[in-house]
């Protein structure tokens, strides 16, 4: 369904160690699709939703709501760093 690059395993495993409440996961949707491409979110959450699909990346377990699902398919997610900053960056070969 989805991979995440050992660096962006590594990067969230930091956040969830930093997060203030309990987190059980990550939760990355979709939203849109229009000329700009797909929009995607990522959120730190406690629990995945009725009905997500829970995939375990190692410590790191990802939530995905059943819209989402589709367009997540074969999608890999990344962790860069560089003089412009750092971030999540994402390769969706359907799109």
């Amino acid at each position: 369904m989805i991979n995440l690059s050992e660096s962006a395993v590594n990067a969230i495993n930091r956040f969830m160690g930093t997060a203030g409440s309990p987190v059980a996961g990550l939760r990355i949707s979709v939203a849109g699709g229009g000329c700009s491409g797909f929009q995607y979110s990522m959120r730190l959450d406690a629990n995945p939703a009725e009905g997500d699909t829970v995939i375990d990346h190692g410590e790191v377990k990802v939530f995905i709501d059943i819209a989402s699902a589709p367009y997540l398919e074969n999608v890999s997610v990344d962790f860069v760093e560089g003089i412009e900053g750092s971030g999540f960056k994402f390769h969706n070969p359907n799109a």
